[in-house]
């Protein structure tokens, strides 16, 4: 059996290896499917990195609430900024470790990608899933609910951040469903801190709340994860 340090090692590599997107991004623009450029988007505002548990501590508290959430209220897989390719090909594409390939009406068709979750890597875009890293029904149930359509539909296609949808397993994605930290963490053990820091730097760009349970969650997993850190910009 691998040694579980070196799985964790390669694991966490291979994260921060995804969220510079540089190969992936390169390929992106190569495409030959849009007929314009987009204009370069306003910086977001970043706030200034935070201790994960300091991080945990600025999530507002509120009770949960799933009264009216349907799946469909959040539309995704949009084209955002209308390059040809929907937000799930902008993410295969972005997140593949080597050049991916690229059918007509940028259908992504092969190409590498590593689930950090549980340390798979996968080359079929079919076995691959783009998890929202906070679930739509926990946007919902965290103060979605209040928003308009177009704000919600700009959370379910959130390519401004690089921790927001990320490509994962389709079995891990699918244990998660729309778990919080408090009911689901990823399998693999030595990536929670990642994975808790991802989803509290979510709901503090969102301006999302967290309930008791989840907080208790959140703060347990804190405790083991040293000087690991929330960066985060706030949502436009």
């Amino acid at each position: 059996m691998e040694d579980p340090q070196l799985l964790y090692c390669r694991a966490y590599q291979e994260r921060m290896n995804l969220i510079t997107r540089g190969l992936a991004a390169a390929a992106l623009l190569a495409l030959p499917l849009a007929t314009t450029t987009p204009a370069a988007a306003a910086p977001e505002p970043a706030a200034a990195p935070m201790s994960l548990t300091a991080s945990i501590n600025a999530l507002p508290t509120a009770d949960e609430d799933r009264t009216g959430y349907q799946r469909t209220s959040f539309k995704h897989w949009t084209d955002e900024d209308r390059d040809g390719c929907n937000t799930r090909a902008e993410v295969l594409i972005a997140e593949s470790r080597i050049e991916p390939t690229i059918g007509p009406g940028c259908r992504v068709t092969g190409g590498e990608w590593f689930s950090y979750y549980d340390g798979e890597t996968w080359t079929a875009p079919g076995d691959v899933d783009i998890d929202h890293v906070v679930p739509l029904a926990e946007a919902w149930d965290s103060g979605a609910s209040a928003w308009s359509a177009q704000r919600r539909q700009a959370y379910a296609n959130d390519l401004g951040s690089d921790v927001s949808l990320i490509a994962v397993t389709d079995n891990a994605n699918q244990s998660k469903s729309d778990q919080d930290p408090a009911e689901w963490l990823p399998p693999l053990a030595g990536v929670r801190c990642t994975y808790v820091a991802e989803w509290v730097g979510t709901k503090l760009r969102w301006s999302l709340a967290a309930d008791q349970a989840e907080r208790a969650a959140l703060a347990r997993v804190a405790e083991g994860c040293g000087q690991q850190q929330v960066d985060y910009a706030l949502a436009p």
